[in-house]
C-alpha cells in the first residue's frame, strides 16, 4: 500500500478497536508485518508517544491478521502527519529527577495481563520511559499499581547513583507521582494490611526508599498523568494535551 497519499491521523492507535490474537483472517504477508514492526521499534528511542502502539502490535508478530495490519497502517499514518516530531531538551532546567508511574489493569483480552509503565524526567527533559506487559496475571488493580511503583522506585535509585558517579549536582529528593491513593497510603504506612502480604517485597522496596528520603511520593490526577500515553490508547484531545507535557515538539509546526 502506498502511504504517500494517505490521510494523517491524530493518534497512533484507535481507542475503540481492541486487538486480539485471532480476531480476523490471517494477513497474507506476515514477513512484511514483522519488518514494519522491527523498523518502527527504532522510532521508540525518540518517540515515546509511539511506545504503547508499537509494543502492542509486536505481540502479534507470530501470526498477524488483517486487523493487526490495519492497526499498523494507523501508526504509519500518524507518523506521516508528525514526521518532524521529537523530544525537545531545554538548555536551562533544574536538575531533579521526576518520575511518573502508571498501570493498565488486565488490559490484554487474550491473557488478562496488565501493562505497567513509567516515565523519568531530569528537570524538564524526558530521559527514560518504558511500557511493558507483565508476565503474570494480577488479581487486583492495586497489585499492578504497586508493582509499577516498585519498578519506578528502582529506576530512581539507579538514576541517582548514575548522577553521583558522574559527579553531577542535583536537587534531592526526587519526585515520584502516582494517581493510586491506596498505593500511596500503603507506601507511607508502617503496618502492612492483610491483602498486601503477597506483594510484601515490593512494599518493602518502596517504603525503604521512601523512608530514606530518596523521593517524595506525590498524588496526581488521572487527567495530568502523562504516563497514560504509554499504557493505553487515548482520544485525540487528551493525547495531544499529554504530548505537550512530555515536551515533544514538531519542527515543522508554526512557532
Amino acid at each position: 500500500m502506498d502511504f504517500l497519499t494517505s490521510k494523517p491521523v491524530c493518534t497512533p492507535m484507535v481507542k475503540t478497536t481492541p486487538l486480539h490474537q485471532q480476531d480476523n483472517d490471517p494477513y497474507n504477508d506476515p514477513v512484511l508485518y514483522r519488518q514494519l514492526v522491527g523498523r518502527l521499534l527504532y522510532l521508540t528511542n525518540t518517540r515515546p508517544d509511539l511506545s504503547f502502539a508499537i509494543q502492542h502490535l509486536r505481540q502479534f508478530m507470530a501470526a498477524p491478521t488483517i486487523k493487526h495490519y490495519k492497526a499498523m497502517t494507523c501508526v504509519l499514518r500518524h507518523i506521516k502527519g508528525t514526521i518532524g516530531q521529537g523530544l525537545f531538551y531545554p538548555n536551562h532546567s533544574i536538575i531533579q529527577i521526576n518520575g511518573f508511574s502508571e498501570y493498565y489493569w488486565a488490559s490484554c483480552p487474550d491473557t488478562r495481563c496488565s501493562i505497567s509503565s513509567y516515565l523519568m524526567f531530569l528537570g524538564d527533559s524526558l530521559i527514560y520511559w518504558k511500557s511493558k506487559k507483565q508476565n503474570t496475571v494480577s488479581r487486583s488493580s492495586f497489585e499492578v499499581e504497586y508493582y509499577a511503583l516498585a519498578i519506578a522506585t528502582c529506576e530512581i535509585q539507579w538514576l541517582t547513583y548514575l548522577l553521583q558517579d558522574f559527579q553531577i549536582s542535583f536537587k534531592e529528593p526526587a519526585l515520584l507521582y502516582c494517581d493510586n491513593a491506596s498505593a500511596r497510603c500503603i507506601a507511607s504506612n508502617a503496618l502492612f494490611h492483610e491483602r498486601t502480604k503477597y506483594i510484601e517485597i515490593d512494599c518493602h522496596v518502596v517504603r525503604e526508599r521512601l523512608q530514606h528520603k530518596l523521593f517524595h511520593l506525590l498524588p496526581i490526577t488521572t487527567e495530568e498523568q502523562v504516563v497514560d500515553l504509554l499504557t493505553k490508547p487515548l482520544e485525540p484531545k487528551p493525547f495531544s494535551y499529554l504530548l505537550r507535557k512530555l515536551v515533544i515538539e514538531n519542527l515543522f509546526s508554526p512557532a
